[in-house]
């Protein structure tokens, strides 16, 4: 800005004062954008939580709904696309305000707070091939069959006994833990085509949707019921944001959830060709 000459002093007051005010009222507007910054850390979970790839900007069901709800409430969304162990550690080291799904325990750890509106209550399903007539009825039913399960996998919130009897080392011919990055579960798929392992157990919607990528619909069929409970997902807040705020972000969440059941969860299903069965 040029220097006024002293016969513009009446003038360049009331100017410098609304230069002044301007540059407060950006300042002001930068600080409310980095205030509005929703930082969420999620992982890979096809297809509710999805890595954007070169042939694809979809994020999944569950992270359109959380941009859906805190775009509403001006909030800007910046994603870190991380493994679930290092999105729950950079939740409690505060270097994410939230991870939106976890499973939900009644015995929350110290480091976040659970929303009180799951993401979904995911019912269980089962994968086999098409000419087998087996179906899930109890713990007995799975006896002399070949499971498929990941490093690691923890059934036990859906079914105690079903996660016993994958531990149980007497089993253990009768297990095959799948190790590998973020095709484990089509590769699970494939293996019980080519009649290396019989069945394997997941959330329905998943089931649905890996079904439809890898094409086999004609020679794997997804069975139901599944396990006995359902899988409780519900986002985690990170303890590190003050307790005002937190608090502020999980009742915008547990609002815009509540208004989206019904037929916007519906779209935002059929647009990734899932369904929830009755």
């Amino acid at each position: 800005m040029k220097r006024k000459k002293p016969q513009d002093k009446k003038r360049y007051r009331p100017y410098f004062l609304l230069v002044f005010m301007c540059s407060l009222t950006v300042t002001s507007m930068g600080n409310m954008s980095r205030a509005a910054t929703l930082k969420v850390c999620y992982d890979q979970w096809a297809p509710m939580t999805i890595f954007p790839s070169q042939g694809s900007t979809s994020r999944g069901v569950v992270i359109d709904m959380v941009e859906h709800i805190y775009t509403a409430k001006g909030y800007q969304l910046e994603y870190y696309e991380v493994p679930l162990a290092r999105g729950l550690a950079m939740v409690a080291e505060g270097l994410c305000d939230m991870l939106p799904e976890y499973l939900f325990s009644a015995h929350s750890e110290n480091d976040f707070e659970y929303a009180k509106e799951e993401t979904f209550a995911y019912a269980t399903a089962f994968i086999v091939r098409r000419d087998d007539p087996w179906r899930y009825k109890g713990i007995q039913s799975i006896k002399g069959k070949r499971i498929a399960t990941g490093p690691g996998w923890d059934y036990s919130s859906m079914s105690v006994d079903y996660q016993d009897y994958l531990d149980d080392p007497q089993h253990s011919s009768f297990v095959e833990v799948i190790a590998g990055g973020d095709d484990v579960v089509e590769r699970i798929f494939r293996m019980i085509r080519d009649n290396r392992v019989d069945l394997y157990a997941d959330s329905d919607l998943v089931l649905q949707h890996v079904l439809n990528q890898v094409n086999l619909a004609d020679e794997l069929e997804i069975v139901r019921p599944g396990l006995e409970k359902k899988l409780v997902e519900r986002p985690i807040f990170s303890k590190k944001i003050p307790a005002t705020k937190r608090q502020a972000l999980i009742k915008i969440w547990n609002d815009g959830r509540r208004s989206m059941r019904g037929e916007q969860e519906q779209i935002l299903l059929r647009k990734y060709k899932v369904s929830i069965e009755d």
